[in-house]
């Protein structure tokens, strides 16, 4: 198995993994927590956190932890760089162990900080935390080593940063079989945002039933579609079905923004 290829299963096992914080790897389970920090700090601030790492199998591990750059691609995606990108704040960072070893069903404490020049201008410092284990050999064809890795995503904004999220855009869409309304968000600030809270929703049919926006990061710069799920009186029941056309009113909120919504969407 060649080294790139070797990587490119890693990054399949770790991108499963970077909504629910855990992986499974050579024949072990390792839970981490939380899956990504969202803080600030000052210029010529020292920023300290912890990550939790437990192993929940009966087989001592070890792991090698190290700091990479990402990207955000337009399908959801992340791409993940152990090279500096331009203007990577990674050399701020200052990681507790290279290597970490755990007993059966133990659990650590990783420290991590991030020390921010004095002379940092406003912005965010975005890089990712990479957990992996050691190889184990997976049988088939042809026996291959595969390796999991977790990543614990960091958002570190600097001095004023801030999003300033707008809604550019408005249309329906099929996202995992279902048609559901989606929103189009440019981000003019120089930090990353997110759509939070719930915003009304009334179909041709007279129903009326919140929507929840997706938890995607819209990056500094960038314009990201954010699905808007409609949500089940509980969660037992089934997700409304949409009787279009759809009127949207509320309001959607990040951190101080507040962003009014008012839009009819038609399939």
């Amino acid at each position: 198995m060649t080294l790139r290829r070797q990587r490119t299963v890693s990054a399949l096992l770790l991108l499963a993994c970077l909504s629910c914080g855990s992986a499974f790897a050579q024949g072990f389970s390792a839970l981490v927590s939380p899956p990504r920090f969202e803080d600030s700090a000052s210029a010529g601030d020292t920023y300290r956190n912890v990550i939790e790492i437990n192993n929940v199998s009966g087989s001592a591990t070890h792991f090698t932890v190290q700091t990479a750059d990402w990207t955000f691609k337009p399908d959801a995606t992340v791409e993940f760089s152990d090279a500096l990108a331009p203007g990577s704040c990674r050399p701020w960072v200052g990681l507790e162990s290279a290597e970490i070893d755990l007993a059966p069903n133990a659990r650590r404490r990783y420290r991590f900080e991030v020390r921010v020049p004095a002379d940092a201008p406003a912005g965010e410092c975005r890089f990712a935390i990479m957990i992996e284990g050691d190889p184990q050999t997976v049988g088939g064809g042809a026996a291959v080593p595969v390796s999991g890795r977790i990543g614990v995503i960091v958002y570190l904004a600097i001095g004023d940063a801030a999003a300033n999220l707008e809604v550019v855009g408005h249309e329906a869409r099929t996202i995992e079989g279902n048609l559901v309304p989606v929103l189009t968000v440019h981000n003019h600030g120089n930090a990353h945002g997110r759509l939070q809270g719930f915003v009304d929703g009334t179909d041709a049919s007279g129903r009326s039933y919140a929507l929840q926006p997706a938890t995607l990061p819209i990056l500094p710069g960038e314009t990201r579609d954010i699905a808007l799920v409609p949500q089940a009186d509980n969660e037992a029941a089934a997700a409304p079905v949409i009787a279009w056309p759809l009127r949207l009113h509320g309001r959607l909120d990040w951190g101080r923004q507040r962003l009014d919504i008012a839009a009819t969407i038609d399939k």
